[in-house]
Order: C-alpha cells, then structure tokens, then sequence
C-alpha cells in the first residue's frame, strides 16, 4: 500500500532520514523505480541505509549500471552496500565483475560467501562454488542455513555422493541436521543422486522434523523412478498432505501414464495453487493431450512464468512449434521475462521448423535476459543452429560458453554429424575430458549415419571394453548400423545384449530389432513383433515396409488386415510401405484396391511416392500404357521418382519408345542422375541398338555425369569381402575364378543359359558370357561357397539391382550345392533356395 504510506509521510511533519528511507524502499520494492530515486533525491541527508535501499532497488530492476553508478559516489559503504551489488552481477550470470568486487571488499560477512556460491550454482560452474565454499570454511566462517542450502547445491551439481555424506556430517556437528530446510535440501540431494535413493529413504527416517517439502521430495523421486506404489505409500503417511504434498502426487501419476488419476485428483482440490496448475499442464503435455493442456492453460486464475514456461514447452513437445514462438512473443509483450525453460523450448521450437532468423532474435533476448551464460540456453543454441545448418554459430556458441558440461559436448558432436561434418565430431570426441553413454551413443550413430558401419561398429566394442553400458538408445542405434551392414549373427547378438540388459521390451528397440532382422533378410521380425508388449505406428510401419523389402506382399496385407482389426490408424507411411508390397508381389488388383482406399476410408491424400508405387506397380505387370495414363491424369505434378519409375519399368519390358520419352523428360528434370542414362542405355542395349548406347554415353561424358560402380560385399568371419565387376584385386581371386567357370560348365548342364542382354557393350557372345560370369554378386557367392563348409547359408549385398543373369545363376548355384543364399540389393531381398527365388522371379 505504498500510495497510503506516500501520503502518511506526506503529513507527517516529524520526518527523519528513517521515514525518508522507509518510502525509498517502499518504492523500490513496488517496482516504481522512478519515484523512489526522486524522493532518494529530494532527502535533506542520506546514511548508508538510504543509499542501500536505493541500490537494491535498481539491482531488484535490472538497472546495474545505475546500481553501480551509485555504488561508486557513496560517501561511505557498509557489507551490506557491496552485497547488494555483488547480488546484482550474481543474478545476471555476470560472476566476473561479482568476483572482482568480492576480492576487494574491506569485510566480508557470511551474506557475502553465500552469494558468491549460490551466483556460481546458478551458472552451473559448481566446482568453482564448491571451492568458495571450502575458502570460507578455512576462513573459520560460522555458517547459517542459507549458508549451507547454497553448499548442498553445489555438492548435488558436481554429483559427488562422498562431499554430500561430508556436508551431512558437519551439517551434525554444527547442529544444522536438524533444521529442516537443511535437512530436506539435503535430502533432496540424495534423491537427485544416481542409486542413491535408498539412502535418501533412510535419511528421511532419520529426520526430526518434516515439512511438507521434506515429505514431497520424496513422493517426487519415487515417481520419478517408476515407484509410484512406494509414492502413494508416502503420501498416505503424510499427515497434514497438503498441497505442495498432493502436487508432488498429482506430478508422479502423469509422469507414469496414469493421467485420468491425475485429473481426477487435481479436480477434487478445493484451491489448487500456481504450482498445481503448472503440474497439470505439465502432465497433459508428457501424455501428449495438448488440446487438454491448452483448455487449462486458459483456464488459470493466476499464470507465473513457470506457467508460461509449461505451456510452451508443452506445444515445443507435441510439434507446434510455432505456437509456442507465438506464447513466447505474447510473454514478452506482457513485459515477463522468459525463463531458462522458455528459452530452450523455443529453441528447439526453431530448430524444428529450422527458424533461422527467429532463433537469433531469441538468442538476442536471452543476452539481454543475462541467460547467455547459462549451460542449458547455449545446449540450446548449439541444437538450434546446428539443425538450421548453421555450423559456424555452432562452433561459435560454443567456444563461447564459460562452462561446458557433458551436454555441451555432446550437442556439438550431434550438431556436427547433423551437418555431415563426421571428422570434426570426431574430433570433438577425442577431445572430450569424459565420455558418458550419450556421447557413445552420438558418435556411434554419426558414423551408421554416414555409412561408417564398421567403424560404428568398433567404437560400440571400445565403448564396452572401457567399462561404458549401453542405453537403448545405444542398442537402436547398433541394430540399426547390424541392419545397414546386412549381418544378422551381429544382429542376433546384439538382440541377445538387449535381452541381458533388460531393453528388450523397450518400444524403440523392439521396432529396432524388427528392421535389422528385416534388412538382414531374416523372418524373425514377425516373432519379435508378435512378443512386442507395446507397439506404435512406427512398430506396423516397420513390418509393412519390411514385407515389401522381401518381396511378402500377401503378409504385407495381413498385417494390415491385422491393423484394421486392432482399430490402429493408418498414415501415409503405412500405404507407402502396403503399395510397395503389392509391387513387389505383382498385386495389382490389390493394390488399386488400397490406393483409393487411401482418400476414401482414411482421407489421406496420395503423394508422390503413393503414385510412384502404382506406376511401378502397373509397370512391373506390363501394364506401361496404363501406367503413362495414370502418370498425365495425377491431380499434382508428378515429380522425377514417378516417371523414374515409368522408366524401370521400360527397362524390364524393353519398350524403346516410351523408354525413350521418359528419359528425355527425366534428363531436364535431373541432367546430373547417372541412374537414368544407365536405364535408357540399358534398354537399348537389350535391343542390340548399339549406336544408341553409344549416343547415351556421349552424352553422360558431355555432361560430366559419371555411373556409381556396382559392387557386391560379403561377410564373413568377422571380416567384410567387397568385390566389383571383374575384380582381379582380392587374395584368393585365382581360386574364385576356377570355382567360377567350374560352377559355369556345371549349371549349362543343369540348363542355366546365360543370358547375354544384360552385356551392355558390343561384343562377341562368348566375350558376352565371360563379362557375365565375372559380375560382382558372382565373384561374392563364388568366395561364399571357397569360404564355407557345405551347406552354410550365405548373405550377399549389393549396392545397384541385381541383373537377370544373376537372378537366374543365383536360382541355379541354389539347387546344385544345395545352400540358401540371400542377396539384398538395392530395392529389395532375394531369397534363393533350391533353384526357387522368394520373388517369383517377379521384381
């Protein structure tokens, strides 16, 4: 009521410098800055506590210059005076300037240790914290509870159980054990503590005396770990359960998908404070309920920032990120700062829609917020610039950072693998003082990502040997690197670590392990997807897209026969997989089927790659005019993987005219694609049209396009065999060729005919057959079959379309050694046994 107490001092006629502080202070305190340094002015005289009330009031502002203007024309300073603008520097993350100022203070009183640890706590540089702390132990300081809250908070920041139990200890000496704000900021240490949560029980035990913080922590950190039982255990011994307690409760249901419960319980509170409110929001938005989130939101009496904060994050979470830059723009319209939170959300808010120039309008305010320091803000920044491909403000940021935690490090690893810049993660890495599992993980994903599987591979083996355990984001990501590879005894192992390791029902990884078994070429993805405790679209996907791979086109339509039935919803990426396996399958009543079902039961619009399905589809089955109709009446503009798709097709049927068409339209879409000139010659080389394949190259050489070399790859004994088309390099390629031309004059007995159409050169037909019989997934199952006692399966990738010779030589090498031989090529798995392609010979 400070315009009362103006016009009380206003009538007072006894005023003394006392009165005249009391309304300095006053209006300080409210905020009106203005009018307290204009009666700080009009005072007859001044003692240090006016001009102390002065200074808080503009560091209580912001205004730290002004603070400081001050500070330096006092006639005389007490403590208190160069506290208050030590304060100042340590709320704006301005340490430098508070550590000058402390160092050249005449006295120091406890007020000042105490600030200068908890400033070094907020910017998270706790080690420097802890080491003030120790100063002013030495310094034989008495401490008080603030003292010591401030010395538990860096202890809990550097993670070191031992100077915890050593703060316990003196916290018993000094008789400080007992109070309880020490006792449960002490306790809140250890439940922030991993593994150290038994003990956090056993001290809550011990406790004297509970306040419903002691008491919340609890329920708080046995939700926090699944406990939720144990929570509700807690909770019901509380004896006053009071709303920081019932807030505490109503967190742990939503935090353990058990959000209905939470409603419910937040409903029956008769007066739910900011705090429950903020909790609720929270919840809704962890269990993806945003609409629910927003209705609350709106519903609030009373918004803080932490409010604001929930509520972008909570759009930032479920992919309206630019509803939360909108929430951020009305907060600070309202003149709020935004918090720590606020900023990070929106951050990645712009990283998700790569808002470049936004992002950099965010950094400014957070320089100007004084957040620029703060480790949280710069991870932030680091993921933002790095996904809007900006690496040098990547770099910059974090050369920048006065304190780089572990996070630090490993968002500038993802954010460099992100851009494609695999050396200097690399880099990044060896450089890193400690390596935690995030780190493993994000440098074993950028080099799968890459194409590195091995090294991936390797560095997940060092991970281990130097005593590191995997997460399951880890295994995803070594599933994922055994499925690029194609290796399903690596699989198989790594399926087995997950096991031993207890993330084998993990939702992530079980849609893991049905990819890699899927890229493998193995039929395990459908047992792994029948024992899934949990699945997602994502899990449905997998197993649509895997049965297309391996050419299961009637179990791709089970499964989504069976999706229907469990009344689970469909998108695009579930029809894109379906139609793929149909194509492959040569299902093609089935597949115009559930292409219109796409817009008429589901109201999903086709996009580019639903028609390129069907125009493969109808092309594999001969049906090329039809296609080309289906191509001109597309309500979009078919991009280049349609017509791509035109031209497959020609090249299977050999139809030089349309061919042709199709070409000449895809050489302006894409001059630099080597693929289609390579199809086009293709065609006319199956024709014997030689001239023409000879005007195809010229114009490739013209161009300055150049073909990607195909080449063929098997595994075995640890070690990884690649060979290309007439390759003379590998140590046993004497042996290979004998075997070779000894398996030839075999299979000509069992009927194999080479077929010399796919000789894409001018040749005699005897010179044709030897070109043939040294193409790359020959020479592969040739070492396959040196390599391997009799009847070993063998598993072959190759990077381009496995050609029709090939195709037909595999079937034969099947039926005369007796072996099952999987090739993987570049669209699809075939499985060869006994003369049989699992395709039909249809692909």
């Amino acid at each position: 009521m400070i315009d009362e107490a103006r016009a009380l001092f206003d009538s007072f006629a006894g005023r003394n410098i006392r009165t005249w502080t009391i309304v300095v202070s006053g209006y300080a305190k409210s905020g009106r800055i203005e009018k307290a340094r204009e009666v700080f002015d009009a005072m007859p005289e001044r003692n240090s506590v006016s001009w102390n009330a002065m200074i808080s009031g503009y560091v209580q502002h912001g205004d730290l210059a002004t603070a400081r203007w001050l500070f330096d024309r006092m006639p005389n300073r007490d403590v208190a005076s160069w506290n208050s603008v030590i304060t100042g520097y340590c709320h704006a993350h301005r340490m430098a300037e508070a550590r000058w100022l402390f160092e050249n203070m005449p006295a120091r009183n406890l007020v000042s240790w105490t600030v200068m640890i908890s400033g070094y706590v907020q910017i998270n540089e706790y080690e420097e914290a802890w080491r003030f702390f120790l100063y002013m132990h030495r310094c034989l300081m008495s401490m008080n509870q603030p003292n010591f809250t401030a010395a538990v908070s860096a202890a809990m920041g550097l993670g070191n159980i031992v100077l915890l139990e050593n703060l316990r200890s003196l916290a018993i000496k000094t008789g400080f054990e007992e109070d309880v704000v020490v006792g449960t900021a002490i306790l809140n240490a250890y439940t922030r503590e991993s593994g150290a949560l038994e003990s956090a029980v056993r001290f809550f035990q011990g406790i004297q005396e509970r306040n419903e913080y002691s008491w919340s922590t609890m329920i708080t950190a046995l939700s926090h770990v699944g406990r939720l039982d144990d929570a509700l255990l807690f909770y019901e011994r509380d004896p006053s359960k009071t709303i920081v307690s019932q807030t505490a409760l109503l967190a742990g249901l939503a935090q353990n998908n058990r959000i209905h419960e939470a409603s419910h319980m937040f409903e029956q509170m008769p007066d739910p404070n900011v705090v429950s409110w903020n909790a609720m929001i929270a919840g809704y938005a962890q269990n993806g309920m945003l609409d629910e989130a927003k209705k609350l939101f709106d519903r609030m009496p009373i918004r803080n920032t932490i409010s604001w904060a929930a509520m972008i994050a909570a759009c930032t979470q479920n992919g309206e990120s630019e509803e939360a830059l909108g929430l951020l723009s009305e907060l600070h319209w309202h003149g709020i700062v935004p918090t720590l939170s606020s900023f990070t959300s929106c951050f990645f808010a712009c990283a998700n829609i790569r808002a470049l120039e936004m992002g950099r309008q965010l950094h400014s305010l957070a320089i100007k917020a004084g957040s620029q320091f703060n480790a949280y803000v710069n991870n932030g920044l680091i993921t933002m610039y790095a996904k809007c491909k900006n690496t040098e403000d990547v770099t910059r940021v974090f050369n920048w950072m006065r304190t780089k935690d572990i996070v630090s490090w490993n968002s500038l690893i993802a954010g460099l693998s992100h851009n494609y810049l695999l050396d200097d993660a690399r880099t990044v890495f060896d450089k890193m003082p400690i390596h935690d599992v995030v780190s493993w993980t994000a440098i074993i994903s950028a080099y799968s990502q890459a194409g590195q599987g091995n090294e991936s591979l390797e560095l997940f083996l060092r991970m281990l040997r130097e005593g590191a355990l995997p997460n399951s984001s880890t295994m995803t990501t070594l599933l994922s690197t055994c499925g690029d590879v194609g290796s399903s005894r690596l699989g198989r192992q790594a399926h087995v670590m997950t096991i031993k390791l207890g993330f084998d029902l993990d939702l992530f990884v079980g849609n893991a392990l049905i990819s890699m078994y899927f890229k493998c070429g193995c039929r395990d993805s459908f047992l792994v997807f029948a024992k899934m405790p949990e699945r997602d679209i994502i899990s449905w996907n997998s197993m649509l897209a895997g049965c297309a791979q391996n050419g299961l086109g009637r179990k791709g339509i089970e499964i989504f026969e069976q999706m229907k039935a469990e009344r689970i919803l469909p998108n695009q990426i579930s029809f894109m997989g379906l139609l793929c396996a149909c194509s492959h399958a040569g299902l093609v009543d089935e597949g115009w089927h559930y292409f219109n079902s796409m817009s008429k039961d589901y109201r999903l619009m086709p996009l580019e790659g639903h028609y390129a399905c069907m125009v493969d589809l109808l092309g594999r089955a001969g049906r090329l005019h039809e296609a080309k109709e289906f191509i001109e009446n597309m309500p979009i503009e078919p991009d280049s993987v349609v017509w791509a798709a035109l031209l497959g097709a020609c090249r299977i049927h050999q139809n030089v005219e349309l061919g042709r068409m199709v070409a000449e339209k895809l050489f302006q879409m894409e001059p630099q694609t080597a693929g289609n000139y390579v199809l086009l010659s293709n065609i006319y080389a199956s024709r014997g049209m030689w001239n023409n394949v000879d005007e195809v190259r010229e114009l490739m050489r013209a161009r300055g396009v150049t073909k990607s070399p195909g080449f063929s790859w098997i595994q075995l004994r640890k070690k990884l065999h690649s060979f290309i088309t007439g390759d003379k390099h590998h140590e046993q390629i004497v042996e290979i060729h004998a075997l070779l031309k000894e398996l030839y004059v075999r299979l000509k007995y069992a009927g194999y005919v080479p077929d010399t159409q796919f000789v894409l050169h001018d040749v005699a037909e005897e010179q044709k057959e030897n070109v043939l019989l040294y193409h790359s997934e020959k020479l592969a199952v040739a070492y396959g079959l040196l390599a391997t006692s009799d009847g070993t399966p063998l598993q072959i990738m190759k990077n381009l379309r496995i050609c029709g010779d090939c195709h037909n030589f595999m079937r034969f090498i099947s039926k005369i050694t007796k072996r099952e031989i999987d090739i993987r090529d570049g669209n699809r798995f075939h499985h060869f046994n006994d003369g049989n392609c699992s395709c039909g010979d249809y692909w």
